[in-house]
């Protein structure tokens, strides 16, 4: 007698809208928005470091809805929908504006390419999540692709260098990362990562030893960190590779 009453709350949780982690989804897609409104406005750092805070908050929605048991259909795809104007549209449009609006076609095409490709990524995630090892993520993950398109705006003009002087460097890298998105190449996931279980004090030094790197020169160390996670799919494809394969059991 209680299994109707259980399945209906069940259906009525998959349909419920909850605010809190909703609250950061919202908040992630302004800063999406945000991006591409600066770089259409020329302000490239501005937009480059909304990327950043967009994935920050994107990474918050879906853990407080795990902690706080919010899950719903209706958040995973309000969560999709931002994540691809936040970390498909905005570094496009910033890789364009920036450094792509001389290329002509090329420019846009390359822009397509990224775009194209987070579209691609987000919707296999969405169709795949119930079937692929949650340890790896299958292609780049938006998030890492976005931050190492931003970042290479954001470390150049740190730099002191213009869109102009680095467009053909700027559109591989817009390639390779929209490439890498649609492709087979795992990526670790860090789900496996249990928050709620104690970790040694040797874990928590070397997280404070993390930040201080970062602080120490945000847009070099955040590139070069996304840019080695980028690389660590093609690295463990070469490792598979390099593995000698077993031979069949006999029966």
């Amino acid at each position: 007698m209680t299994e109707f009453p259980q399945r209906k709350h069940m259906d009525l949780r998959r349909r419920s809208i909850y605010l809190l982690p909703n609250l950061f989804t919202t908040a992630a897609l302004f800063a999406g928005f945000y991006a591409i409104v600066q770089a259409m406005n020329g302000k490239f750092e501005f937009a480059a470091v909304a990327v950043f805070i967009a994935m920050v908050l994107d990474g918050l929605d879906g853990r407080i809805a795990r902690m706080t048991h919010t899950q719903s259909e209706f958040g995973a795809e309000y969560d999709s929908l931002s994540d691809m104007v936040s970390f498909g549209v905005a570094p496009s449009i910033l890789m364009y504006e920036w450094a792509f609006r001389d290329l002509g076609k090329w420019g846009w095409f390359a822009a397509f390419i990224y775009c194209a490709g987070a579209a691609l990524r987000l919707a296999r995630f969405n169709t795949n999540i119930d079937v692929i090892d949650k340890r790896f993520f299958q292609g780049l993950p938006s998030p890492a692709a976005a931050a190492l398109v931003a970042g290479f705006v954001w470390v150049m003009l740190d730099s002191g260098f213009s869109g102009n002087d680095l467009r053909w460097y700027a559109a591989a890298l817009t390639v390779f990362a929209g490439l890498s998105m649609v492709s087979n190449l795992k990526y670790y996931s860090f789900k496996t990562i249990n928050m709620r279980k104690s970790i040694p004090f040797f874990a928590i030094f070397w997280f404070v030893l993390f930040f201080i790197f970062v602080a120490q020169n945000p847009p070099l160390h955040l590139f070069l960190l996304f840019f080695a996670y980028c690389v660590s799919g093609y690295v463990l494809a070469l490792i598979e590779l390099r593995k000698p394969k077993t031979p069949p059991t006999l029966p």
